[in-house]
């Protein structure tokens, strides 16, 4: 068990600056700043927890490959043995995550070193009822019969792979979240109508089921706006680290320009005493003047498909919750939002931002050492999905009206 008011590094963050050229050197040096070391155990396994945010690749979306290779080098030169650190991957309702290793070029990195991989969706995973050992905020209210999560995980060191990025829920996304995915099953939609507590509750396990918790996060490109998947991206050259994950979710929301201490999620962690969560606490190591920026990011925007979803959880259709997403209706929405993603925005709007990204230097890097053997995002971005689902919606909605027009006339 993690006693989070005593961890080494406690309310410390580094920050660098970073370059193509550089960049695997720089997040050794980031990490070793971070003391990483002191929080991991050698002998325990390391398991990656590799963010896959969607399928596509898109800038800032997920774990950079670069991100995913300079730490994995940090660990192998510093004497983690290879056998024991495990690349560890989620999928979601919306998200395929193997699809996601390739796109995202995570299965690239992992072959090229030779890492074991764990998928916590895979059948042969055992999943536990875990006993609290202190309240809940919010988690056992919405899993009144348990909340389960993978077995694998106990005992085990963990290292988060967030990126610098705004969310259309929690409005900051980062080390804390990124344990949303790994921890609670498919149903874990349930919880956004309590996604700040929620994202508390998950800390408190994993303080409590790891040997240890390690969190570097990848500002090369950090993304703007209705995240975590139609966002702007940005270039910002960072990359942050720490054993604190409120502290580094803090200082990413400062950076951005945004009052950590106004979020939820981060306050509740804060007063609970699972991090640091004020700036005015937190030590930063490395290039400090990084930690001052203000990107004055956008953090409160809605897709329509995330607009749809908070009228479900917190507007006119909360009497409706139960009935949308926990029934046998509930499909509906994992479609609604694949075809708002996968087939509207990113082929008309985010793939034209996609293909700018590619022209600058991380761009040049993902094609160059990354992707030499694929195209980026195989089988996406054509618009013919979108425009024959809604010629043929059209044409339904034309035979109903025709057929009701006749059938008016009939009865006059």
């Amino acid at each position: 068990m993690i006693d989070p008011k005593n961890l080494p590094g406690r309310g410390t963050v580094a920050i660098l600056r970073t370059r193509p050229e550089t960049v695997l050197d720089d997040y050794a040096r980031l990490m070793r700043l971070a003391r990483y070391a002191d929080n991991l155990p050698k002998d325990k396994e390391t398991l990656l927890k590799i963010n896959i945010s969607w399928q596509i690749w898109y800038p800032g979306c997920s774990t950079a490959p670069w991100q995913l290779e300079g730490v994995v080098r940090t660990l192998l030169a510093d004497g983690y043995a290879r056998d024991r650190i495990v690349a560890t991957h989620n999928d979601t309702v919306v998200v395929n995550g193997r699809e996601g290793q390739l796109n995202n070029r995570h299965k690239f990195v992992q072959d090229k070193y030779g890492l074991k991989t764990a998928e916590t969706y895979s059948q042969d995973v055992e999943w536990v009822t875990y006993e609290p050992k202190q309240p809940f905020l919010a988690l056992d209210q919405v899993y009144p019969e348990g909340v389960r999560i993978p077995k694998l995980l106990y005992g085990k060191n963990v290292l988060h792979l967030p990126t610098v990025k705004t969310h259309v829920f929690t409005h900051v996304t980062g080390a804390m979240k990124n344990a949303f995915g790994g921890l609670l099953d498919q149903k874990r939609h349930w919880t956004h109508s309590v996604i700040d507590d929620t994202l508390v509750d998950l800390l408190q396990i994993q303080q409590d089921i790891h040997s240890g918790i390690f969190c570097v996060m990848d500002g090369t490109i950090a993304g703007e706006g209705p995240g975590p998947r139609a966002m702007r991206w940005h270039v910002k050259n960072v990359i942050l680290a720490s054993s604190d994950p409120v502290a580094l979710d803090a200082t990413s929301a400062k950076i951005m320009g945004l009052d950590p201490m106004s979020l939820r999620f981060i306050r509740h962690a804060h007063e609970r005493g699972l991090g640091v969560g004020d700036p005015r606490a937190i030590k930063f190591v490395g290039d400090v003047d990084a930690a001052e920026e203000n990107w004055r990011f956008s953090a409160y925007e809605n897709t329509f498909a995330s607009w749809g979803q908070h009228q479900i959880y917190h507007g006119a259709l909360k009497p409706f919750e139960h009935l949308l997403l926990r029934t046998p209706l509930v499909p509906w929405s994992f479609a609604a939002s694949n075809i708002y993603h996968n087939w509207y925005w990113y082929p008309f709007i985010g793939k034209r931002r996609a293909d700018v990204a590619l022209k600058t230097d991380w761009g040049k890097l993902l094609q160059r050492e990354y992707s030499a053997d694929r195209p980026i995002n195989p089988g996406y971005g054509s618009r013919k999905p979108f425009i024959a689902a809604g010629a043929g919606s059209a044409a339904g909605l034309l035979a109903f009206a025709i057929g009701l027009y006749f059938a008016l006339k009939r009865n006059k």
